[in-house]
């Protein structure tokens, strides 16, 4: 397969909006990252998608939409062609006419251990109002094939880290970590696949203490820790949950943790103390790789927490490796996962593994998607 420009969309566990990116892409190697561009949901479209995470609890089957869901996947579908549209118009006006979109949706549900994940995005409808064909449903193959369905982006990540600046290539293994609202990881050999799972909750938990301690929907900057400081207790609460004792394939759903372990805290130490629960849930995920990383590039919305920041780096340089920001590594950490969509639909054109064995655990390496065309 030739070189493709694709367009990636992702909205994400935080619920904030819709990240759009474009690439050059073989689906392989070849990586050449264009413009990036985001569109913010309005607060009553956040707290429907909120309503529609309660609704999507009564799921039993991945193709069902009770209540108001088929309304708001449709919306939420719109709000995606209009952005689409949007961008070619704007911050993707001038580079290549995109030939295929990676459409992620939005996940209301997920549950591994039941094969059921559940990403709200009508591929169809967003064909047809894009006029471009869309690659959609990216996780169900993987799950058909004993998958966690989750994470997607390690395919990409591995690309990426063979395409490093000088001062940071070959400083394998490189671990790439993605703080959204949950956090992931992809180690990346020398040789060999990647190994990536869930490593807990990232941003998800600050944003709900925030919202219900003091009505705001995240911590900017981390400003309200700033003001606070750690309670260990609360923090060694969570880490003794059995989550982390199992090794990774593992997903998680954004409501497998919540607040219930962080009460009695004021609202500053509560912003502090949640994020060092973050940093310590990466570093914890040491203990199930296969070697010590000697990188760890931070992508996603938690790189602009400064206290998360902190404590990752710390911590890694207690273990000899070096923790940046993926700007730090001439990356987008706000684009990475959009890019990956982009990245994936042209793998699944191609029939090119989306998932392995090491990432999902899948039986064998698998692609997926379904290709809706106008």
């Amino acid at each position: 397969m030739g070189i493709t420009c694709a367009i990636g969309l992702m909205s994400g566990t935080s619920m904030d909006g819709i990240d759009l990116a474009m690439l050059r892409t073989d689906g392989d190697a070849l990586v050449e990252r264009g413009p990036a561009f985001f569109v913010p949901y309005e607060a009553e479209f956040r707290r429907r998608i909120e309503a529609g995470l309660e609704t999507a609890k009564t799921i039993g089957r991945r193709e069902e939409r009770p209540g108001e869901l088929a309304a708001l996947e449709r919306d939420l579908t719109l709000r995606h062609a209009e952005a689409v549209k949007a961008f070619l118009e704007g911050a993707g006006k001038g580079w290549d006419r995109p030939e295929v979109i990676g459409f992620h949706g939005q996940t209301v549900l997920h549950r591994p251990h039941l094969g059921l994940t559940v990403q709200l995005g009508d591929g169809p409808l967003l064909a047809a109002c894009t006029g471009l064909p869309v690659v959609y449903d990216m996780r169900a193959n993987d799950m058909a094939h004993g998958g966690q369905g989750a994470p997607l982006v390690p395919a990409y990540h591995a690309a990426l880290a063979r395409g490093l600046p000088p001062h940071y290539a070959r400083r394998f293994p490189v671990v790439f970590v993605n703080i959204g609202g949950i956090s992931n990881i992809t180690f990346v050999p020398e040789r060999g696949e990647p190994v990536a799972f869930d490593t807990g909750p990232g941003n998800a938990l600050i944003d709900q203490w925030v919202m219900r301690e003091a009505g705001i929907p995240f911590d900017a900057g981390g400003a309200v820790a700033s003001e606070g400081g750690v309670v260990a207790a609360v923090v060694a609460g969570y880490l003794q949950k059995p989550f982390f004792e199992r090794s990774g394939p593992k997903s998680l759903d954004r409501n497998d943790f919540t607040l219930a372990e962080a009460g009695g805290m004021s609202l500053a130490d509560g912003a502090r103390t949640l994020a060092a629960v973050s940093a310590a849930a990466i570093l914890k995920a040491v203990e199930h790789l296969p070697q010590q990383p000697r990188l760890w590039i931070v992508c996603g919305g938690g790189r602009k927490n400064p206290h998360i920041m902190a404590d990752l780096g710390e911590g890694a340089q207690k273990a000899g490796a070096e923790a940046v920001t993926a700007e730090q590594a001439g990356l987008d950490g706000d684009a990475t996962e959009a890019e990956a969509w982009a990245y994936l639909a042209v793998r699944a054109l191609a029939g090119r593994p989306l998932t392995f064995p090491a990432t999902t655990g899948c039986r064998v390496a698998v692609s997926g998607g379904v290709v809706a065309r106008p």
